[in-house]
């Protein structure tokens, strides 16, 4: 099965990052200010304002496009079905967890959705008050003692830590419905999904914009996100938009 592309690798897109930072003039916080979770910041920063240019460029135009063209109905029903791709994952996830009873109930909403719900577009678990879950490798290896990482910025991929790196290389290897799909479709699905991801995030770009230090506000709305879901909610989500509101 075929696995997602390799656009560039990162021994390309690692001078260029720091070519892209130098010529915006971003700064790093010197070395005894900086978060103990984000020891790698002048790297981090540099790899985000790459990341963030190629998106200002290519992404967020072709997704904006996207969402002009695309009524919210049919966007809503896209996204459902990539998420019901995606939850054979989610179900194994659970199983490594030590979660059987979950497990079940997840493998139980995948069925729902594939049949009554048509392959996913059509979200009738929901409907049905099934639960929905959202577990991948990097919260098992969190459950299994790898709790704290470090913050590390991937090119193209973006806001990741070094435990969810090798984590997601093994969700690829094992999300068979996607593969199984790239290998009867191509490539066209996964683009339509990154595209199709990159629209749902369209109405937050005036957070980034107000932000004080927009790259401290993602890492760090990233990095409690992932407490978030690792604790199961027992982590209190603050409100970012306090973030936006300090130093101004």
């Amino acid at each position: 099965m075929k696995s997602p592309p390799r656009l560039l690798s990162a021994t390309t897109l690692l001078p260029l990052a720091f070519l892209l930072a130098a010529c915006s003039g971003i700064k790093a916080a010197p070395p005894e200010a900086r978060s103990p979770r984000d020891p790698w910041e002048p790297y981090n920063r540099a790899m985000y304002s790459f990341n963030r240019g190629l998106d200002r460029a290519i992404l967020r135009p072709v997704a904006r496009g996207y969402d002009w063209l695309t009524p919210a109905p049919v966007q809503r029903s896209i996204g459902n079905a990539f998420t019901n791709l995606h939850y054979p994952v989610v179900v194994l996830n659970l199983a490594l967890q030590g979660r059987p009873k979950d497990g079940g109930l997840a493998l139980g909403r995948f069925v729902v959705n594939s049949t009554a719900g048509v392959a996913g577009f059509f979200d009738v678990a929901t409907r049905l008050d099934m639960p929905t879950f959202d577990e991948d490798f990097g919260q098992t290896l969190a459950v299994w003692g790898w709790r704290d990482s470090r913050y590390f910025m991937l090119p193209l991929l973006g806001p990741s830590t070094r435990r969810e790196g090798p984590a997601r290389a093994v969700a690829w290897k094992t999300d068979l419905a996607n593969n199984w799909v790239v290998d009867q479709a191509g490539y066209g699905p996964l683009a339509l999904e990154v595209v199709d991801t990159r629209a749902g995030y369209l109405d937050q770009e005036h957070a980034l914009e107000e932000a004080y230090d927009e790259y401290v506000f993602v890492r760090d709305a990233w990095m409690q996100n992932r407490d978030f879901l690792i604790s199961n909610g027992q982590t209190v989500v603050p409100d970012y938009d306090s973030f936006i509101d300090e130093g101004q």
